[in-house]
């Protein structure tokens, strides 16, 4: 009880606005990183996923779904040690008649050593970090339709 009256709440199912009942993604990469986890969160949360805007109570909308990397540090032969993997993502929330969620954007990014005699390994290391930056981001889009 104590913990209820401060707005702690279990992990668990979130709660979705009931607009969002039947939701259309307008995304241009039906099969990025991004699309396909809030896909499954949605979902997860008792979210019907449609086809078609038409079919739609709402429309959650992927301006952006971008990733990538930069060099952050070279060594003295000038060869890249360091590389930030970075991803940003612009979304947002609309019905027939209102805005739930203006466009809004969130980007995470996440550092990582390269050392080339273990070029497997760093891939992986890399691919990752693009999984937990995504999973980071699904995590607060989520939060912030819970508090629409």
């Amino acid at each position: 009880m104590v913990l209820s009256g401060c707005g702690f709440q279990m992990r668990g199912a979130t709660a979705i606005p009931p607009e969002m009942a039947r939701t259309y993604i307008d995304t241009g990469d039906r099969h990025s990183p991004f699309y396909r986890r809030v896909r499954s969160e949605l979902s997860n949360a008792g979210i019907e996923i449609v086809e078609s805007p038409l079919e739609a109570t709402a429309t959650f909308a992927v301006v952006t779904d971008q990733t990538g990397q930069r060099v952050l540090s070279v060594s003295a032969r000038n060869v890249p040690t360091e590389f930030e993997v970075f991803y940003t993502v612009a979304y947002g929330v609309v019905t027939e008649s209102e805005t739930l969620l203006e466009t809004r954007s969130q980007t995470r990014t996440r550092d990582y050593t390269w050392d080339e005699t273990r070029v497997l390994g760093k891939e992986r290391e890399e691919q990752l970090l693009r999984e937990a930056l995504v999973d980071d981001i699904v995590r607060v889009v989520m939060i912030q339709l819970s508090g629409i």
